[in-house]
């Protein structure tokens, strides 16, 4: 598969998930094998989806923007804004490693709240 076919395969993958859909999400965007690295999300196709699955539940207000997508070979990377309820506001990367297929086999991430004050007046994007 093409670099711009797994960029845009991330982002509807990701997009689909966060938004309350994540077992179509892995049905149509993820491989034989899905690969967590995120602590807080348990291993394989099923983690995932009881992970957003409760996110939605919890969350069902929080949305997503997608700031940046870059692609190098089999990876994929997303930088992200999200807001949560309270406006709690978080910058993402999300990585993802695709197949010979062009599917998702592996995901990590970092998240860092945006805080209220900063040192400098650039934005974090």
């Amino acid at each position: 598969m093409s670099t711009e076919n797994n960029k845009k395969n991330a982002i509807a993958f990701y997009k689909m998930a966060y938004e309350g859909n994540p077992k179509k999400a892995i049905e149509k965007y993820v491989g034989n094998e899905y690969i967590q690295h995120n602590p807080d999300v348990k291993d394989g196709k099923i983690g995932f989806i009881e992970y957003f699955e409760r996110m939605q539940n919890e969350y069902p207000n929080k949305s997503i923007q997608f700031v940046r997508c870059i692609a190098e070979g089999n990876l994929v990377a997303l930088h992200t804004h999200q807001t949560w309820p309270g406006n709690d506001q978080y910058v993402t990367m999300d990585f993802f490693r695709f197949d010979k297929t062009g599917k998702v086999v592996e995901h990590w991430d970092a998240i860092q709240q945006i805080p209220e004050a900063s040192a400098n007046d650039n934005m974090m994007y």
